[in-house]
């Protein structure tokens, strides 16, 4: 009678004889045979003989495991770009179920871009080169369609304006001008032959130093990268091209989207110069309030939209999440970054949004919800919630238009998330993964044995500054790439699963407002990991109050000289999807107040 041991020495010299294939099955002969007799012992001749089976093969299995092992392919080398598997969606009930939605209240309609049509222009063209520069974007619109004005001359005062200012300002890493000269010639030549690519036809701009542009450097505010061309063009990039817009400059970002400081200093406040601008959408906040571009393009992980564009007293939109393609922008966070418009007016950026939002596949967080700007929006009609640190300047002028204030309370809180961090320095360390293994080569960093905690890490500080007990430091070197690399991957689970707690909380808070106002700088930790839209406006002239170069994400204060009066600024926070609600209330109070036309003497 055979015993197990004899079916199974049969069995082993059968599979042995197949005709095997190693490189169609992507392991070697050794393995498969293992593999087939331990599964045939363990189906055919029950437990025991599976043991036996599995104690055998267990010492030439290990070795033909590890030898298959090294025959497999190196892991796909990462970038900076890829998008995980894991998208952020900030409507609790998820993307899904948004869209029923919209289809239920609005039909196929709600995926259709609405139309926006710049007010005809009316009167004299203003006489100097200087009152032009400051117009806002959406008059500049209408003196080119109304052929009252031309790109090429337009485009030519922005260019002078640019390489008079930038070694003030140091706003602009790389001016355009060539590029930007044949492109608005290209603009005017097209409206003369009667095609008109819409309000954008014309209009010169910036984009933030983090997008890729063919044929330019895009630096992401580092020495390392000055000279680093990407040979492609950003998503939003090119729907501002197609929409007519006229690229003239990349502008400055702190380094690597992280405060005002890049490789070549500071970028600084127009109105103040004694001033950082605040970052990390530096360039286009300091140009656009400097009158240097029509409006610029910016970024948004946790402020970097907000806080520039209240340093430097303008108007701006930091979108709900996922509203506008990231593709061909640096990541730090694939579930907070945002772009949107820096502008003189929400006008301006509510003409801005209505080109560059909606569905790209080439970004798998985007979706195309309803944007329809309203000029002459009913304040009555909408449930706008005042929180008792809201500026009574903007309220006050908001009641007298016809708004109903619903007073509203502290925001809810969720224990064990990092006001405003959450799970960020897991996503930095991921998207910068191949950055920092090279950088960690040349400073000798050991990223197998990383210190606890960023106090005791051996370069760098935040703000990209190196250690003033270490000269030896790189002055690119971010040691925030680093932390999250010792976070354990539960823990970062958890993090984002209170997060999501968090986003429920939040839906449940604000389901009986279509908006709020709170302090200047309310809620943006809070809205960065939930996705709430914000729509920054200025609401009074003043001196403002003075922090530190970072301006308000958490940065100690500096001693700051003593500042002159500018346009000061707060948000105006709406519910999920409801930016053209908050750009249209924005735009009500700002055709009733002078604030927004004022501008810095330079």
């Amino acid at each position: 009678m055979s015993t197990p041991e004899d079916l199974l020495e049969q069995t082993q010299a059968d599979l042995e004889a197949v005709d095997f294939d190693e490189a169609a099955h992507g392991m070697d002969r050794r393995h498969f045979v293992f593999l087939s007799l331990a599964a045939a012992a363990a189906s055919t001749l029950g437990a025991p003989a599976a043991a036996i089976a599995q104690n055998r093969g267990r010492a030439g299995a290990a070795a033909a495991g590890q030898g298959a092992m090294k025959q497999q392919e190196t892991p796909v080398p990462l970038g900076n770009g890829e998008p995980p598997a894991l998208q952020f969606q900030p409507y609790p009930g998820g993307t899904g179920a948004l869209m029923e939605k919209l289809v239920r209240e609005r039909g196929a309609a709600a995926f259709t871009r609405g139309t926006y049509e710049p007010e005809p222009w009316k009167g004299a063209v203003p006489a100097t080169d200087d009152e032009i520069a400051f117009l806002p974007a959406h008059r500049l619109s209408a003196l080119i369609k109304a052929r009252k004005i031309t790109s090429a001359r337009l485009t030519d005062i922005y260019l002078a304006r640019l390489k008079r200012l930038n070694p003030t300002l140091l706003c602009a890493v790389t001016i355009m001008e060539d590029q930007a000269r044949a492109e608005a010639a290209k603009m005017d030549a097209e409206l003369a032959a009667g095609r008109y690519r819409g309000p954008l036809h014309g209009l010169p701009y910036g984009v933030k130093d983090l997008f890729a542009t063919k044929g330019v450097p895009t630096t992401w505010g580092a020495k390392d990268f000055e000279n680093r061309v990407i040979d492609e063009d950003a998503e939003v990039v090119v729907r501002l091209r197609d929409a007519g817009a006229v690229l003239i400059a990349k502008l400055a970002t702190g380094l690597f989207a992280q405060n005002d400081q890049w490789f070549r200093g500071r970028t600084n406040n127009p109105w103040n110069l004694s001033q950082g601008s605040s970052g990390s959408s530096a360039g286009p906040a300091s140009a656009t309030a400097a009158g240097c571009v029509a409006f610029g393009i910016g970024t948004e992980t946790s402020g970097s939209i907000v806080s520039p564009s209240i340093r430097c007293g303008v108007s701006a939109l930091r979108p709900t999440f996922g509203r506008v393609s990231r593709y061909g922008g640096m990541v730090l966070a694939w579930s907070q970054d945002r772009v949107g418009p820096i502008t003189r007016t929400s006008e301006d950026a509510a003409m801005v949004f209505n080109v560059i939002h909606g569905v790209d596949e080439k970004d798998p967080s985007t979706v195309t919800t309803p944007f329809q700007f309203n000029r002459a929006v009913d304040l009555a009609s909408l449930r706008i919630g005042i929180d008792d640190q809201a500026p009574p300047e903007l309220v006050n002028k908001l009641k007298e238009l016809g708004m109903t204030p619903v007073k509203i309370g502290a925001r809810p809180t969720v224990a064990g998330i990092s006001r405003g961090v959450g799970g960020l320095n897991t996503e930095y360390a991921s998207a910068f993964d191949s950055y920092v293994q090279k950088k960690a080569k040349e400073i000798g960093l050991d990223l197998d044995d990383l210190p606890a905690g960023p106090r005791r890490l051996p370069y760098g500080v935040p703000n990209g500054s190196p250690m003033p007990t270490d000269p030896e430091a790189p002055a690119d070197w971010n040691p925030r790439f680093v932390y999250g690399r010792t976070i354990p991957g539960y823990e970062f689970l958890n993090t984002e699963r209170r997060r999501y707690i968090l986003v429920q909380k939040w839906a449940e808070y604000l389901k009986g407002v279509d908006m709020y106002i709170g302090s200047p700088f309310a809620d943006v930790g809070e809205c960065a990991q939930t996705g709430y839209p914000s729509a920054v406006l200025p609401f009074k002239f003043d001196v403002p109050q003075a922090f530190g170069r970072g301006g308000r994400g958490g940065q100690a204060e500096e001693p700051q000289p003593k500042l002159d009066p500018q346009p000061i600024c707060g948000q105006i926070i709406g519910n999920l999807y409801n930016d053209d609600l908050i750009l249209s209330v924005a735009h009500q109070f700002q055709t009733h107040d002078d604030t927004v036309n004022r501008h810095p003497s330079l």
